[in-house]
Order: structure tokens, then sequence, then C-alpha cells
């Protein structure tokens, strides 16, 4: 059975909706308030703004993802370079979190670790479906 790379990008869809949801729960789980109350107001509020245009950017890719697979799929000039530029900020994403993030502090318990471990699949599937629909003919 052959799955098809519209269905493959409708899950990268999805996904984007899963890193949302760990998005969501992040500053929970790394007390981030109590690491922010430090800050400068202006400093502050920079930071949830831009935490919020992060989340504003993962519904977009997940909608158009969703919405647009066929499309995205089609080899088309704009698609194409849509998915680029989609599996080059994943890409980016992936070496920021192997390189510059140190996770360990944060990294507790079983479960964190398991979240962790499924973070970093789905910053591996994200450049290679999109780059997949990218480098279609």
């Amino acid at each position: 059975m052959r799955i098809s790379l519209t269905l493959l990008l409708q899950v990268a869809g999805v996904m984007h909706l899963g890193l949302l949801s760990a998005g969501l729960l992040m500053p929970q789980v790394v007390n981030m308030r109590a690491h922010l109350a430090g800050l400068p107001a202006f400093i502050r509020q920079l930071f949830w703004v831009y935490y919020s245009f992060i989340a504003l950017c993962l519904v977009g890719f997940s909608v158009i993802t969703i919405v647009f697979a066929e499309t995205l799929a089609s080899g088309s000039t704009l698609a194409r370079a849509l998915c680029v530029f989609f599996a080059v900020f994943w890409t980016l994403r992936l070496l920021v979190a192997t390189f510059v993030f140190d996770m360990r502090p944060y990294i507790t318990s079983t479960a964190r670790r398991i979240g962790y471990h499924a973070l970093n699949i789905v910053f591996i599937y994200l450049p290679v479906v999109y780059g997949l629909a990218a480098s279609r003919p």
C-alpha cells in the first residue's frame, strides 16, 4: 500500500496542532511566569506577543496544510515554494532544538521525556514531508 503525499501533508497539518497544544502547556511546565517576573514589563510583554504570534503561525501552517494538502502536493510553483519555506523553517527549528536548547532541567519525568521525544519526531517529520512535496516535479 502506498501512502499519498496528500495524506502525509494532512498528517503534518494535524501535527502543527499538536505542537500548538504542547506550546500551550509549556509555560506551566517550565514555570515561565516566574522566570519572566524579574524582567522589565516591556520585555515580558514582548515575549508574550512573540509567543502569541508563534501560536498564530502554527494555526496558519496547520490550516493551510490541511485544507490545501492536495494543492501543496500538486507540484505547482507556488506549492513547491511554500513547501520549501516550510521545510527550511522546520529544519532550522530542528537544528535549534538539537543544538541550542538545553531541555534537561525540564525533562523531569517519564511523561515529559516521552513528550520531548515526540516533539523531536514531529520536528523530523515536518521537514521531511515538506521536502518531499517541494521536490515533486
